[in-house]
């Protein structure tokens, strides 16, 4: 874990746990690790943002948890790893994106109504919604996501 190393994110962690049965994890601690040790045995550098901490412990333990969940049988039920924010929508033609609206059971709480279309139980249509709302979340808060 370093700084100084490549972003990372879904892609990363996707590759990480279908890749490799076994990683080892260097955290550097405030000025980071010896030259030496990255020089003759670190195979890559992995940065979590721009932005240093005291220790890579925690940026690690962000790897691992988004890595390991990945993996077949740490989640529960598989499919609910698709179409959360920056995963793999599996549809044609739709980049990876923030996550739609997510909403309880209970239709209307304090007049704060769920959206009519998700009461249908019309699946198309749902699917269509969740697309266009991760896309329109992720024009607002992520553009860069859509490049």
């Amino acid at each position: 874990m370093d700084p100084v190393g490549k972003t990372f994110n879904e892609v990363k962690a996707e590759e990480l746990s279908s890749k490799y049965d076994h990683i080892i994890i260097i955290c550097g601690h405030y000025k980071g690790i010896d030259e030496r040790v990255r020089d003759h045995l670190v195979d890559e550098e992995i940065s979590v943002g721009d932005f240093v901490v005291t220790g890579g412990e925690i940026p690690a333990m962000l790897l691992v948890d988004a890595t390991a969940r990945l993996i077949p049988g740490v989640v529960g039920k598989e499919a609910s790893l698709k179409k959360e924010s920056y995963s793999d929508f599996d549809t044609p033609g739709v980049p990876r994106m923030l996550g739609f609206p997510q909403y309880t059971r209970t239709e209307d709480y304090k007049g704060w109504r769920v959206p009519e279309v998700l009461l249908q139980g019309n699946h198309a249509e749902i699917e269509k919604w969740r697309i266009n709302k991760s896309l329109d979340r992720t024009k607002e808060r992520r553009p860069d996501l859509l490049k």
